[in-house]
């Protein structure tokens, strides 16, 4: 058919007019082409080259293939093969493909590459969760397996990348001198599996291995043990597994199923540091005139003999100011070398030598006294000169100054600190008084004040039976006291308030489930995980009095030697540390309230008891990811610490010799 060319023509301005508009619009909708729902998937094992599960390998460079692009991120601290070698296999990804490279392989032997966490696709970064790969040298493949969990033991925290194995050799003594045999690494839930293990017995055992060198060579290093041997087992049991629709979460599918469980698989390991460290002097100066520092790398039992050369036995009228471990140390010398420039001290204290064990060793070390240094060639300000002035005045007087602030808590005594330790006190120059209708007015029955603490010449304490609301001042005439090197103290005066009755709150815990005979003492704790406060356990509870209004968290101390306080574990005495548990919810409390609690210490799966809101190794918080077997273990468990089982039977909760 043949078209005019004027019916040519209009069609052709026709058609261009409806494709302008088609086209505007078009453009007026411009953008990116939707990507689809975010991949929150991790990787997905497809096969490997030899199989997992094979037996009789003999190649050293061993390939696994997974669903989409994979990198192993941080394979060196991440990555563990059983059994230890001498040399670490190189792990290595390029696009979907993970590869294991072996120096070398012994002869029928089982060997298992626990990945942890280190696979994760390449886009998104979604970890694949406690993945391993498992072959044999030889004509069997050692199969058991066992499983638990790593918590911090005082304050519950899951123990992350945290290397757990076993030794064959039962002796306690192989794991400070033989690599362990068998390993894994804990994940971010603290969890472990060890894997291809034979049948037989074992001791279990967590290190913090800083040295790589898989044995607890250096006392530093966080371990954990187990009392008791294991000797693995499987079984096999039925499930149940429910599928649901993934968009109205009903239950679509119901499947019956048989599968192997290892056990055991609740084992429980309390970490510690056993806080020993090489004892060495670390620094020594005189801080001004009037005393010498010293600092210790570590705690020590025993005090340094000090004696100033030229000066023999002057040292017994030195005053000594320390902490409660001996390692940080302050003489104040006697007046009659204060003013002497230059002292040379022989120090004889304990050090570890290269046997690790602790010897005498004597130095002789010189002390200078600190020069002040000036402005040259430039006229002192006024502002310096105002500053001398003060200075020198401070030098004849002893300051002394209240610790408290002007508001203060009805059950704590008030302290005072002065400058320098006292040569005397009077304690008869100190008053109290107390506000009545404006007026200060003396208190009936006067205070006593006393050093507040032996290990400080410097802190002294006023006790008082404090009334809620009431205004005091403590006042203290001159000459109230007379420091070591003359100076007297001026007038002194400290105003305070006592709190209201109505500003505080306290709660009770009623606990059950302590083993009895055993002390205990509760920690309150606040959002920080930081103690608060600490109280004994007395029939079964623990109050608290006198708090400020707020949330308030609590862990129970099981105090074997009753000394009051937490005691870490030592593997040489094979002592396993205080136990603690920790109430599972937050307490908040206001104003003018009084909570009491009933506490079942056992009630909650250990791993659940801390609260979430004061865990600080946190568990990732990808939902979807999960355990990805290869295709041989589909039908296997996970084996990781089961929180349904019940760990705390005795066998879990003594702390004294195996």
């Amino acid at each position: 058919m043949k078209f005019s060319k004027n019916i040519s023509s209009r069609f052709i301005k026709a058609l261009f007019s409806l494709f302008i508009p088609l086209s505007l619009a078009s453009c007026a909708n411009i953008g990116n082409p939707s990507g689809g729902p975010r991949d929150e998937d991790p990787p997905v094992f497809v096969s490997a080259d030899p199989a997992p599960g094979s037996v009789n390998v003999d190649k050293t460079r061993l390939t696994l293939t997974f669903n989409e692009l994979v990198n192993v991120k941080d394979a060196f601290s991440k990555v563990v093969v059983s059994p230890v070698g001498k040399s670490v296999p190189k792990v290595m990804s390029l696009g979907r493909k993970v590869t294991i490279n072996f120096d070398s392989i012994q002869p029928n032997t089982t060997y298992t590459v626990d990945f942890a966490d280190a696979i994760e696709d390449n886009n998104e970064g979604n970890k694949l969760q406690g993945f391993a790969y498992t072959f044999s040298t030889g004509a069997e493949i050692d199969t058991l397996r066992i499983s638990g969990m790593v918590l911090d033991s005082r304050t519950l925290e899951p123990q992350q990348e945290m290397i757990v194995g076993v030794t064959a050799n039962l002796a306690d003594s192989a794991f400070t001198h033989l690599p362990l045999l068998r390993v894994a690494k804990t994940d971010d839930r603290g969890r472990f599996t060890i894997r291809g293990l034979k049948e037989g017995s074992y001791r279990v055992y967590a290190l913090g291995d800083k040295d790589n060198d898989y044995k607890y060579a250096n006392p530093e290093e966080d371990m954990a043990f187990y009392d008791f041997q294991v000797s693995p087992t499987s079984e096999r049991v039925g499930a149940v597994d429910t599928i649901r629709d993934s968009k109205t979460g009903e239950i679509d599918t119901i499947i019956d199923r048989m599968r192997t469980r290892f056990l055991p698989n609740d084992i429980l390991l309390r970490s510690f540091n056993s806080q020993k460290r090489s004892q060495y002097l670390d620094k020594y100066e005189r801080l001004d005139s009037t005393k010498f520092f010293y600092k210790f790398n570590t705690k020590s039992p025993n005090l340094p003999i000090i004696d100033v050369l030229g000066y023999p036995g002057i040292m017994r009228e030195a005053v000594l100011e320390q902490n409660a471990t001996n390692d940080s140390l302050v003489y104040w010398l006697p007046p009659r070398i204060v003013g002497v420039d230059s002292l040379r001290v022989e120090t004889t204290y304990l050090r570890t030598d290269s046997t690790g064990n602790l010897s005498a060793q004597i130095d002789t070390l010189n002390f200078f006294r600190p020069r002040q240094v000036g402005k040259k060639n430039n006229k002192p300000s006024k502002k310096d000169e105002e500053q001398a002035r003060l200075d020198s005045i401070r030098a004849l007087t002893l300051d002394m100054h209240a610790l408290s602030s002007t508001t203060h808590d009805v059950y704590l005594p008030v302290k005072i600190q002065f400058d320098t330790p006292l040569e005397s006190l009077r304690p008869e120059a100190f008053h109290l008084e107390t506000m009545v209708d404006t007026v200060w007015r003396r208190v009936g029955n006067q205070p006593t004040i006393e050093m507040a603490d032996s290990l400080s010449p410097r802190d002294f304490k006023i006790e008082y039976d404090w009334k809620f609301g009431e205004k005091y001042r403590i006042t203290a005439d001159t000459l109230a006291a007379v420091g070591m090197y003359g100076t007297v103290t001026a007038p002194f005066k400290h105003e305070f308030t006592i709190k209201k009755k109505d500003d505080y709150c306290s709660v009770k815990f009623n606990l059950t489930g302590l083993e009895a005979g055993i002390p205990a003492f509760v920690e309150l704790l606040n959002g920080s995980d930081a103690v608060v406060r600490r109280e004994p356990v007395v029939n079964n509870s623990v109050w608290f009095r006198f708090l400020e209004p707020g949330k308030y968290y609590a862990r129970v101390i099981e105090d074997y030697n009753g000394n009051g306080d937490y005691d870490t574990g030592d593997y040489d005495l094979l002592l396993q540390p205080d136990l603690a548990y920790y109430y599972p919810k937050v307490v908040n409390i206001k104003k003018n309230w009084d909570k009491e609690e009933t506490w079942d210490v056992f009630a909650t799966a250990i791993d659940q008891q801390k609260p979430a809101a004061i865990k600080k190794n946190k568990p990732a918080t990808d939902k979807r990811a999960r355990n990805q077997r290869p295709q041989e273990e589909e039908e296997e468990e996970d084996d990781y610490f089961d929180p349904t089982a019940n760990p705390f039977d005795p066998n879990q909760r003594r702390r004294t010799n195996r």
